[in-house]
């Protein structure tokens, strides 16, 4: 079974929005676990502007399932997750003021980069995870870096869906292929949401797990968390 990882940035930004603790973020995170969540995905980023370095520590003893943390992998970033250690980074090629994830690596220009860095992370235990654009090139280039797992970055999919979801996933399709071939865990994210996860889901085979955030938290404000996860988990079976 493909798992849900929750990305709890956007409660961060609301709670940003006042200052205070309100929405407690920890508090979030092990409600989504115990409404069925299978993994609690962070992003943190320079600015802090959501997900700060504090909220980062204070995660780290109450996730139970999985913590993933996901970022660019500069020193200040690879210093926070080699002290933290969760159980899995996923490298993202975000400039530091990039609203959100628009790109996957060049894992064939980078590779020298995503090699050093890969190894640096699981030489303390941690599954590393590269965010590609659906690209066998780019998959066959995230094994070549020593990776774990790719994540396949899912927003040209989910734009082209409504118009054309054979064309849409097509591409993902191969990618996954390859992952597959080469022996890699698959991940995917970006812009999935309850009216294109599942079609992703049945088409892809071999998929671990997705990260959801942006579109799940808009879902909860009128669905309530836990029916919103329970709906994500539906389309996930």
């Amino acid at each position: 079974m493909t798992r849900l990882s929750v990305n709890v940035n956007k409660i961060a930004t609301i709670r940003n929005a006042r200052g205070g603790d309100n929405p407690n973020l920890v508090k979030v995170a092990k409600d989504a676990e115990r409404f069925g969540a299978q993994g609690i995905t962070i992003h943190p980023r320079p600015d802090e502007r959501h997900i700060t370095r504090q909220d980062t520590y204070d995660l780290k003893p109450v996730v139970t399932t999985e913590y993933n943390i996901e970022g660019n992998p500069e020193p200040r970033f690879m210093e926070l997750v080699l002290d933290v250690v969760p159980e899995q980074a996923t490298l993202v090629p975000d400039a530091d003021d990039a609203i959100t994830s628009n790109a996957g690596w060049d894992t064939v220009k980078h590779q020298a980069f995503l090699t050093e860095v890969t190894a640096q992370l699981k030489a303390k235990g941690i599954r590393v995870s590269i965010f590609v654009d659906p690209d066998p090139k780019m998959v066959e280039g995230a094994a070549a870096c020593g990776a774990d797992r790719v994540e396949l970055y899912t927003e040209p999919y989910a734009a082209q869906y409504h118009d054309n979801k054979e064309d849409a996933i097509a591409p993902y399709i191969k990618a996954a292929e390859k992952a597959v071939e080469l022996g890699l865990g698959l991940n995917a994210g970006h812009d999935l949401d309850l009216d294109n996860l599942k079609y992703f889901h049945d088409n892809i085979k071999g998929l671990d797990e997705v990260s959801i955030g942006h579109a799940l938290v808009c879902d909860a404000l009128y669905y309530g968390l836990e029916n919103t996860i329970q709906l994500y988990l539906k389309q996930l079976k």
